[in-house]
């Protein structure tokens, strides 16, 4: 049997972050966690590391361990996004005061340090946030790129145009300095962007499928579900919004639900009307050599087959 693969999960919860969670806790043979990070981002830092501990506790792993990042980009103002995802950034349960602990150092000395103990292309790093931590961390010390084996991160959009702005991608909108750091790297990168999570509807018959699990943990998952796809329901007149973050995990545990084609994509940090884009080459018009694995199309049931699946173990 193959050891489980050794990951650091970088976050900003957020209710589709608390779902990925769920999904990555429920698979302790795949996911090695080696610690859980959080950034600003939906909400601000304050809360990001207090959900992602209050997910800890919802999901009963206590043993999983959080440390608190950046709580800003790396250049620019915070944006955050309580418009989607309420003033809590987990909105539809009943919010309090966790008592999983918090630790104590840095998320980015605990990156740096982590990855600095590891063999070479061994851990894997999983963004569902803005990329300010990753992106700091590579700044601070370079040294740790080649301990990476793969970043598989949620961000970006190209055919199905930007959530923020007409062009981008709220995660690389916050911190498009950050992103550029990442894109630019030259490990092996995996992005789940909005061309593709937007094929992952939860639609009424799959929410009331998660519900019919019956556990505490699934009945809190369908409450987060349940209010975070309002804002896209109204926006886009779909059943259902779609859940990005999962995605990430997803792909780990099953990559056959997803295709994916080989591209360049750069980021746009100076432009007035395009901050943040994710300038995807997906035709090869510029001759850059590709630096991702670009996901555009997803199988959608396979993809609720297999949450449904992972919750019930929870």
């Amino acid at each position: 049997m193959n050891k489980p693969l050794p990951v650091i999960i970088d976050c900003d919860p957020g209710q589709d972050d608390a779902v990925a969670l769920a999904l990555a806790f429920s698979a302790p043979e795949i996911f090695e966690i080696l610690g859980v990070t959080t950034v600003a981002g939906n909400v601000p830092l304050n809360l990001t590391q207090r959900n992602a501990r209050l997910v800890c506790e919802i999901c009963n792993r206590s043993d999983v361990e959080i440390y608190a990042g950046c709580d800003k980009p790396m250049k620019r103002e915070l944006v955050t996004a309580e418009y989607v995802h309420g003033q809590s950034g987990l909105d539809g349960i009943d919010i309090y005061e966790p008592e999983h602990p918090l630790e104590k150092t840095h998320a980015i000395d605990f990156i740096i340090e982590t990855l600095m103990a590891a063999d070479d292309n061994s851990i894997t790093l999983i963004p569902t946030g803005p990329l300010t931590n990753i992106g700091t961390a590579i700044a601070k010390e370079p040294t740790i790129l080649p301990k990476i084996k793969e970043i598989i991160l949620m961000g970006g959009a190209a055919k199905e145009g930007g959530n923020v702005t007409p062009s981008a991608e709220f995660n690389i909108y916050v911190d498009p300095e950050a992103a550029d750091i990442v894109f630019k790297c030259g490990r092996p990168i995996v992005v789940m962007s909005l061309d593709v999570t937007h094929q992952v509807l939860t639609s009424r018959k799959r929410l009331d499928r998660i519900r019919a699990i019956g556990t505490k943990t699934a009945k809190m998952m369908t409450d987060l579900i349940a209010f975070y796809e309002r804002y896209d329901e109204e926006k886009y007149h779909t059943d259902g919004g779609p859940l990005h973050d999962p995605c990430t995990i997803a792909y780990v545990l099953k990559p056959g639900l997803f295709k994916l084609k080989d591209i360049n994509v750069t980021i746009e940090t100076q432009g007035e009307l395009t901050r943040g884009e994710t300038v995807a080459d997906f035709w090869n018009v510029t001759g850059r050599k590709p630096n991702v694995q670009w996901a555009y199309e997803v199988d959608d049931d396979g993809f609720f087959d297999l949450l449904n699946k992972q919750l019930k173990k929870i």
